[in-house]
């Protein structure tokens, strides 16, 4: 008997999506777009929680086919799973409350002087259909069904994806799973669409196409701004929701390590810089460490731990070649200093390394210090005060994260250094480390350029579903032609505010 995960590699095996395939799936989405947004919040909320059965019972040949296709462990991909199934969970939850619809009913004054105010009513509506690229490194939570799928739909728009190489089959029985979703939701068959292509032609066209109204994108620097030039190039220009490249700064104050268990310390950092390969966006590329002997004891105890590690297997060759590349600048690099490094796991996975380097450095944006290294690469930058370390932060490029290792002792610091990391950062963390993200409703994984395109907007969390919507305003609107989410007798039974007031 053939396996699910087999069929799905003689249909990739056979695909390969060209601009027709494209321009059909567009097409699709565009006639789907006014029957799909018009789902009640019920109605809605059930598909995204189709969805999630749905891939739940493709699981095991989900499993099988990432593990296969990414090098990843199966622990990890199962996990994986888990987070795709659960915020497609919470953006249900959020759809069927409809907060984010975001009404606001102003109503008339007739008699208000000197002027009557008119009857003004407000809701969140769809932009329309969405483009989604999947990501290299979570061939599901940033992939076919994840968060940027996930909000999309959550929002009304319907969705087409272009699955990546690297994991096509992986996207392949995602996508079957939706698309069955889909089909026992009685939707039209366009809510959801799925297309594979290895070059950028593809992607250059889904983006070109008049139908998509929005995008939404996880990977590098490169591929995020040639995706944001053609969207703004189009006669229409359209928003790019795209999250690319961090190096995610963390400091360390002086009480944290005067109190610290030097080596723990030093272990949970080289845990978190080499976790699945370091090939996480929050991966903590670059660590602000005090001058002194505290400090020259946690990075004998880092070249230790660093030496321990053999390095793991990354997610495609192109990503190792790059690992490559960026590590061989920075040992290039005049004034950088290797501080250890670990074992090659064989092909494909290279040694983990920590290099320190100068503060001065990052004031240059050419020095492969400023630069991200996707992979297991950190750069330790020594300081003698805080006062001395601002201006290097505020040197940085936009991040995701920041973290602050900090004791009462260190409180007049920690503070001084807020305000600066706030502008810098979309989530600032004390006495952690910056991988994983958790889904939830307060979370942000964005932060200014060139961390993310925009940096109003997170891609993980219930916020991200504001992304594809836009507000519209009903000004003397009919009672019987309102819609039903700014309707008197509020049908659905919405939070909203009324003159103001949260009601």
């Amino acid at each position: 008997m053939t396996s699910t995960a087999d069929q799905a590699r003689s249909i990739v095996a056979g695909t390969e999506a060209d601009t027709p395939d494209v321009a059909a799936a567009t097409l699709a989405a565009a006639e789907a777009f006014s029957t799909y947004r018009a789902t009640t919040p019920t109605q809605r909320a059930d598909f995204l929680e189709a969805v999630a059965a749905e891939i739940e019972a493709d699981k095991d040949a989900i499993v099988e086919a990432a593990v296969a296709e990414s090098n990843l462990p199966e622990a990890r991909i199962a996990g994986e799973v888990g987070r795709t199934t659960g915020q497609l969970r919470m953006f249900a939850g959020v759809v069927r409350r409809g907060d984010h619809l975001g009404v606001r009913i102003d109503p008339a004054m007739p008699d208000r002087a000197p002027m009557p105010r008119a009857d003004i009513r407000q809701r969140m509506v769809a932009l329309g259909p969405v483009a989604v690229f999947g990501a290299s490194n979570f061939p599901l939570a940033f992939s076919t069904a994840g968060g940027d799928t996930a909000s999309a739909l959550a929002a009304g728009c319907p969705v087409v994806v272009k699955g990546h190489p690297a994991h096509p089959v992986t996207g392949t029985l995602t996508a079957r799973a939706v698309s069955r979703a889909v089909e026992k939701a009685g939707l039209p068959a366009g809510t959801f669409s799925f297309v594979l292509g290895d070059g950028v032609e593809l992607g250059q066209a889904l983006v070109q196409d008049p139908r998509i109204k929005a995008v939404g994108f996880t990977g590098s620097r490169g591929g995020g701004l040639a995706i944001a030039a053609t969207a703004a190039a189009r006669p229409e220009p359209i928003p790019v929701y795209a999250e690319m490249s961090s190096i995610n700064p963390v400091v360390v104050l002086p009480g944290a390590l005067a109190e610290a268990d030097t080596t723990a310390l030093a272990q949970a950092y080289v845990g978190s810089l080499t976790l699945g390969s370091g090939q996480f966006c929050t991966n903590p590329g670059l660590l602000f460490l005090p001058a002194g002997e505290a400090g020259d004891a946690f990075l004998e105890a880092t070249a230790e731990a660093v030496a321990a590690v053999t390095g793991q297997r990354m997610l495609t060759p192109g990503i190792a070649e790059a690992y490559a590349t960026g590590t061989s600048a920075l040992r290039d690099t005049d004034g950088v200093r290797v501080v250890a490094s670990g074992d090659e796991g064989g092909d494909q996975a290279p040694a983990p390394m920590v290099s320190e380097a100068p503060a001065e450095l990052l004031a240059d944006a050419d020095s492969a210090v400023a630069h991200e290294v996707f992979g297991a690469s950190g750069v330790v930058v020594r300081y003698d005060s805080v006062a001395s370390l601002l201006p290097h932060l505020d040197a940085l490029e936009g991040q995701l994260t920041a973290t602050i290792h900090a004791t009462a002792a260190d409180s007049a610091e920690a503070a001084a250094l807020l305000p600066t990391l706030e502008l810098k950062a979309g989530r600032i963390l004390f006495n952690g480390w910056p991988t994983g993200v958790e889904v939830g409703h307060a979370m942000v994984h964005g932060g200014p350029f060139p961390a993310t395109s925009d940096s109003r907007t997170t891609s993980v969390g219930s916020l991200a579903i504001e992304r594809f919507q836009r507000p519209v305003a009903y000004q003397d609107v009919p009672a019987d032609l309102l819609p039903e989410a700014v309707r008197d007798d509020n049908p659905w039974g919405l939070r909203r505010r009324i003159d103001g007031e949260l009601e």
